[in-house]
Formats: C-alpha cells, sequence, structure tokens
C-alpha cells in the first residue's frame, strides 16, 4: 500500500460529502488520520462511529490543528463564519479547499481568513445525492465524477498538483476552471435545474384541483425525478442561490424566453418546431451517456443500500 498523500486531514462538515471523502480517504489510504467537526454533537458522535473520521472536535478551529490539508463540508453561506474560525488554527504549509457549487462567493468570504503560508485553493466535487446526514456517505460517490478547482492567481503549483493527486485518489477526474466562468456553467448544469424542480414539485402541491395523494399516487417517472431534486438540503440550496445571484438570474432569464418560444410552438400547433426541439435535447442525453456521466442505473449506481453493497 502506497503512503499517504497527508498525515492529517480535517474535515469541517460531516454529511454526505464530508462523510463520503473520509470513506475515499480511508479506502484509498490518503491520510494517516481524519479529523472531524460539526456544530452538532450526536453528528460528531455518529460520524466517529460509523469510522469515516478518526477523531471528533468541538470546536472547528481543534479540528484543523495541524493539520496538513482542510475541507470545508458546510453550507455556502457559513463558510465566511467558519473560515474566520478556523484562521488563527491552521497550520503554515496546509491546504484549505472547500466542496461548494458557487465559487466566486466562498473566495470573496473565505480569501480575507487565509493567513499567510497557507493554500486557498477553492474545489467542487460534482457528485452527490438528496440524501443528508453523517449517515448518507459513501466511499464511491466521487468514482467517475468530475472535481473543479479554481485556484486564483497565484496558488501555489504543488499545492495544487498535490490537491489533485487528492481527489484522483477519492475516484474523481480533475480539472481547472476560472471562478466566474465555473459559477455560470454550474448555474445552467446544476442551479437551474434544482430550481425548476424546487418550483415543479411546489407548483403540484398547490393545485387545488389535484390532490397530494393523486401527484404521489399517479407520479411518472419524470416526476419522480423532479421531486428527487427538490428533496436536496434545503440550506445549501437556499445559500446557492443567494450566492450565485447574477449568473442564476441570467440563466432563469434565458430558460423564461426559450420557455415563452415551446409555449408558442403548443399554442400554435407547431409540430415541426416541437419535434426539432425534442431531437435536439435527446441528442443532449444521449451525449451524456456516452461521456460516462449517467448510466441506466439510479443514482449513476452508487447508491449503497442498507447492508452497504451498491445497487
Amino acid at each position: 500500500m502506497s503512503e499517504p498523500l497527508f498525515e492529517r486531514i480535517a474535515l469541517i462538515g460531516l454529511g454526505l460529502i464530508g462523510g463520503s471523502i473520509g470513506h475515499a480517504v480511508k479506502r484509498g489510504n490518503l491520510a494517516k488520520h481524519i479529523a472531524g467537526y460539526a456544530r452538532s454533537e450526536e453528528t460528531r458522535k455518529r460520524a466517529h462511529e460509523i469510522g469515516f473520521i478518526d477523531s471528533a472536535h468541538e470546536t472547528a478551529a481543534d479540528a484543523v490543528k495541524d493539520a496538513d490539508l482542510v475541507i470545508l463540508c458546510v453550507p455556502v453561506g457559513a463558510l465566511g463564519p467558519v473560515a474566520a474560525e478556523i484562521e488563527k488554527a491552521l497550520k503554515p504549509g496546509a491546504i484549505l479547499t472547500d466542496v461548494g457549487s458557487v465559487k466566486m462567493a466562498v473566495i470573496r468570504d473565505v480569501g480575507p481568513h487565509v493567513p499567510e503560508g497557507v493554500h486557498f485553493i477553492p474545489g467542487h466535487p460534482i457528485a452527490g445525492t438528496e440524501q443528508s446526514g453523517p449517515e448518507a456517505g459513501f466511499a464511491e460517490l466521487f468514482d467517475n465524477r468530475w472535481c473543479i478547482l479554481t485556484p486564483v492567481p497565484g496558488t501555489d503549483r504543488q499545492a495544487t498538483e498535490k490537491l489533485t493527486a487528492f481527489w484522483e485518489g477519492c475516484g474523481s477526474t480533475v480539472d481547472a476552471m476560472e471562478p466566474r466562468h465555473h459559477d455560470m456553467v454550474l448555474a445552467i448544469v446544476s442551479h437551474l435545474p434544482h430550481i425548476i424542480a424546487y418550483n415543479i414539485v411546489g407548483t403540484a402541491n398547490d393545485l387545488e384541483t389535484v390532490t397530494e395523494s393523486e401527484v404521489i399516487k399517479y407520479s411518472a417517472s419524470g416526476f419522480r425525478d423532479f421531486t428527487r431534486l427538490a428533496a436536496s438540503d434545503p440550506t445549501m440550496w437556499r445559500d446557492v442561490c443567494l450566492n450565485n445571484r447574477e449568473p442564476i438570474l441570467e440563466m432563469l432569464a434565458r430558460f423564461s424566453e426559450d420557455l415563452s418560444a415551446l409555449q408558442r410552438a403548443i399554442r400554435w400547433g407547431d409540430g415541426d418546431a416541437l419535434f426539432n426541439l425534442f431531437t435536439r435535447t435527446r441528442d443532449i442525453r444521449r451525449s451524456i451517456i456516452e461521456a460516462g456521466q449517467e448510466t441506466p442505473a439510479p443514482n449513476f449506481g452508487r447508491t449503497p443500500d442498507k447492508t452497504g453493497k451498491k445497487d
């Protein structure tokens, strides 16, 4: 077995992503020790019992002491206060990163609290399920999925290479992207689909002519897919919307324009326009499958059942 990349890792946040990182680190022998912190004592206790952390700490500052790699796995809106709490406890030469799906806001909120000599490299593993909490994590979550790093100008090259090797050790394929461009790309491929899903499910729930029992009873696969997205963590998605406001609003405007065109095609019976749209979008779905970003198996075939086996 190869030597671990890091002596000590600190996970700040022990939910789905933090837990999955812990499991992946254990699987790949990427660190000798994993320290963990969560606000809830029960969460810390449960994470330690499950075994994806080696030590649980009552404060974030205690957790990051002597850590070579610190990963912030809390909602984007909480990153600034957490960074302020750990600022004086960070080890010189340590790598500080995060897992948020918004990067400009992370740089804005965390950057001022990064001490001289600490390598701050924002990151975003593009992986997840609708589940949350320490029990939701599993090592395979990042397998064959992208992780985007958004290093700012002047970032130490060796630190970036080491963080890249870490995410590759977790099973991810790593790419680099300019932070502002990342936020625009994620606004269309992730943020907008979740917002639409929340809205559609909310609309179905509000319809007076369709009872809630009928919505559940007669749900076809399309609506079920929307409910999976709409079951994602409310705190996380509230923070995403508030911290990636401009790109999301731009994508919503584009979506509204395209939706108006679709309305006109349906209203005027423009079958050619409808057929062309549906053909074009079907081709995109096929491209996603060919790129290895989807399989016919539920949840990309990676969700473990209660026995720990994957689907």
